[in-house]
């Protein structure tokens, strides 16, 4: 089962405030379902935008966790909120929250994939047997 929106926001904006960040609403959404969107001001000019995953994304064994995916990154803080303006005219009920931090935290849980990680190497396939 889901936790509701207004919930989910409120522990993110919890989990920033004590962990010494600055994060607050700045559209409230649906409280029962409504979707999610974390936008990440560094404080240096660059931002990052969060948001759902795409539902290929969910197996029939997910947990029900809402998913999180980055959809720009390293971009103007403009360049967010009119993707922002975009997802709007779709989905007028969505929820926008605005995280401040220069270390680069967004606070989401369970923590999304990160997108600039190193991909784990490949297996070599067939398998080279020692003599």
């Amino acid at each position: 089962m889901r936790v509701r929106s207004d919930l989910w926001v409120a522990a993110l904006i919890r989990r920033a405030f004590a962990a010494g960040a600055t994060a607050g609403v700045v559209h409230h959404g649906a409280d029962e379902a409504g979707a999610i969107f974390v936008a990440l001001d560094r404080l240096d000019g660059a931002a990052d935008l969060w948001g759902p995953a795409p539902q290929s994304d969910f197996t029939e064994t997910s947990s029900g966790d809402r998913r999180f995916e980055r959809l720009v990154g390293r971009v103007t803080r403009a360049d967010v909120l009119a993707r922002i303006a975009s997802e709007r005219r779709f989905d007028p009920d969505l929820w926008l929250v605005e995280v401040e931090d220069r270390l680069g935290r967004h606070f989401i849980e369970p923590p999304p994939a990160d997108p600039d990680a190193v991909s784990p190497a490949r297996p070599v396939w067939p398998p080279k047997l020692d003599d």
